[in-house]
């Protein structure tokens, strides 16, 4: 630990035991709906689950079929879990003979077309998701959208800033100390996001049918399954989420003007690739623009500062009015030995990695580190169980390992913090050494180990899982009257706010596009 680190602990801990008391943390989870043969289901969204486009708890990501479960941003972890425990029991209880797939890779494709593109409605604000996700098909293939993972957002309670920024003696006017202090994080968790892949990465195969007729290196498991030996999370690797004209994008954290300005830069310069596709091609809309990004959404990274946009706002925009609200992680897999694809450990041990990138030094990113971060995340998604695995850190190498006991070493130290208010965050951390010491006790080597033990192809070892966890959710008593009606009622009244969403619309779609997209 640095005496920066250890400094800024120190002061926190003896100024206000309670200072990181009311942070808050939501979830964002995806579930490919699949169908008793294991292939993808081609079925509309379930009406029982109401509209897509205005349900707070469910929604659908890229594919009609690729569910999103929508948490609120709670004060306690296990109320967030509990919220997404909630959220799958009465959305199984829906589904018929369909089964919701808890992994990261997907399930079964018959081809990439066979991936139903997701639906909102008729309004301007509808198609617009539409197309946008028509244009992520031209541009990336279905497949790879039809890629799931959990999205982790989280705050600190108002009351740590001033308590913080006396700490760090930052006399800037609040705001400003508190988005510094966000970018600051968001550019630590660039350096050390890695762990989350060694520690929590839980893809290391996937489905022959994922790649159609694309060739891959990737060794032969069975004669249905590609692996990597020592890979952590496919999904976060070249293989998962990956764009060859986003890899020349250099999107600065080293300030949210900065973050911005390369953010609108991206949105508003044009690609040969994608003009190539155009944008309205026999009277169907291709894709919104032929930008490098169509939007900011569009842009793959392992963590965003984000601030809650209002309705038709632009998330760039909203930075600029309110600056960074919360961090939105995004390099979780699922976790396929969970119900519901996180555990509450993974939450509060998520939570003291953020508060320790918070309290670490974090110069600017340059050149030259932003290509080392690269590298390293790539490295650890595709082996980073391997033994004796170097990473580069300022330019030199250092064993994985080693990097890895120092940071576990630096967030047990903001567990023993926060196990004051909450003894589970030191448990966490505790549960996590071994994963540290022992790469065999991981998440992804658990996944090829019991592949191995069962002699299953990973589409059958992922479909007995979902079956499995299909059982226990229908085994559970029947959620409290209360709670199962407000999500009828939920599902009931989105459908009706989706029809005052349409019948309110009165101008075209390229009007509404132009006023999305004007810079002030």
């Amino acid at each position: 630990m640095t005496a920066a680190f250890e400094n800024r602990l120190s002061a926190l801990v003896s100024s206000d035991r309670n200072a990181a008391a009311g942070a808050l943390t939501g979830i964002e989870k995806e579930s490919l709906r699949v169908g008793p043969d294991g292939f993808i289901a081609s079925t509309g969204h379930p009406i029982a689950l109401g509209s897509a486009l205005t349900n707070r708890f469910i929604t659908t990501d890229f594919s009609e079929a690729l569910l999103e479960f929508v948490t609120p941003a709670y004060d306690a972890p296990e109320q967030a879990l509990t919220c997404l425990h909630d959220i799958h029991q009465f959305t199984m209880a829906q589904l018929n003979d369909e089964l919701l797939w808890n992994a990261s890779m997907p399930c079964l494709i018959g081809n990439d077309q066979s991936i139903p593109l997701a639906r909102y409605g008729n309004s301007n604000v509808a198609t617009m998701k539409t197309v946008y996700r028509r244009g992520l098909s031209y541009r990336y293939g279905r497949a790879m959208q039809a890629i799931a993972g959990i999205h982790f957002n989280f705050s600190l309670a108002e009351q740590f800033w001033p308590v913080y920024q006396h700490c760090i003696g930052d006399d800037q006017p609040l705001e400003g100390a508190r988005d510094a202090a966000y970018m600051a994080l968001a550019r630590n968790f660039r350096r050390v996001g890695w762990i989350v892949l060694y520690l929590f990465g839980a893809s290391p195969v996937m489905c022959k049918s994922f790649l159609g007729d694309r060739t891959s290196a990737l060794a032969e498991f069975d004669s249905d399954t590609l692996f990597e030996p020592y890979a952590t999370s496919l999904r976060m690797s070249d293989l998962g989420y990956n764009s060859n004209a986003q890899s020349s994008l250099r999107i600065s954290l080293n300030s949210v003007q900065q973050y911005v300005e390369d953010l609108t830069a991206a949105i508003m310069t044009s690609h040969a690739a994608y003009e190539r596709i155009g944008v309205q091609v026999g009277g169907q809309w291709r894709q919104l623009n032929t930008s490098i990004l169509q939007i900011e959404n569009e842009y793959y990274n392992t963590i965003r500062p984000k601030q809650v946009a209002r309705s038709g706002e632009r998330p760039t925009l909203a930075l600029q009015r309110g600056g960074v609200q919360y961090v939105e992680i995004r390099s979780l897999d699922i976790n396929p030995f969970s119900h519901v694809g996180l555990t509450l450990e993974q939450m509060h041990y998520t939570q003291a990695l953020l508060v320790y990138c918070l309290l670490l030094d974090s110069p600017p990113i340059d050149e030259t580190e932003l290509a080392e971060h690269a590298a390293n995340h790539a490295l650890v998604a595709h082996s980073g169980r391997a033994p004796a695995l170097e990473l580069r850190r300022r330019g030199r190498s250092v064993l994985l390992q080693d990097w890895a006991r120092e940071v576990h070493e630096g967030v047990s130290a903001v567990a023993t913090w926060l196990s004051e208010e909450d003894p589970r965050y030191q448990t966490a951390a505790d549960a996590m050494t071994p994963l540290i010491e022992d790469a065999d006790v991981t998440p992804s080597a658990r996944v090829l180990r019991e592949m191995r033990d069962s002699g299953l192809p990973y589409h059958a070892y992922a479909m007995q899982q979902a079956r499995d966890h299909a059982a226990y959710f229908a085994g559970l008593p029947p959620m409290p009257e209360q709670l199962a009606r407000a999500m009828h009622r939920e599902a009931s009244e989105s459908l009706q706010k989706q029809q005052r969403v349409e019948s309110e619309d009165t101008g075209s779609f390229e009007g509404y596009l132009a006023d999305y997209f004007r810079l002030d």
